[in-house]
């Protein structure tokens, strides 16, 4: 199965909960948030190297943090799971 385009996606959604979160709109930034859960879903974790596991796991535990911190965390993660496209799914 082919993570390219359910991980681009979940970058993209992860950086608009970030800047939804900073800039206190919260029904956008929880929207956001909501989708890139369901990309999670979308994975196939077997062709994912290991090292990225615990990302995925933090994500969905992130949102039991202050706004700031999710904020903080969604760029983040976005940053590391973008970087991980671009080394191995070229």
């Amino acid at each position: 199965m082919n993570n390219k385009i359910p991980l681009e996606s979940m970058v993209m959604d992860l950086k608009r909960v970030a800047l939804g979160y900073h800039r206190n709109s919260l029904v956008m930034a929880q929207r956001f948030y909501e989708e890139a859960l369901k990309r999670r879903q979308e994975l196939d974790l077997t062709t994912i190297k290991p090292y990225m596991h615990p990302i995925f796991e933090k994500i969905g535990t992130m949102k039991k943090q202050s706004n700031e911190k999710i904020a903080e965390d969604a760029l983040m993660y976005s940053i590391l799971i973008q970087n991980y496209t671009r080394i191995f799914l070229v």
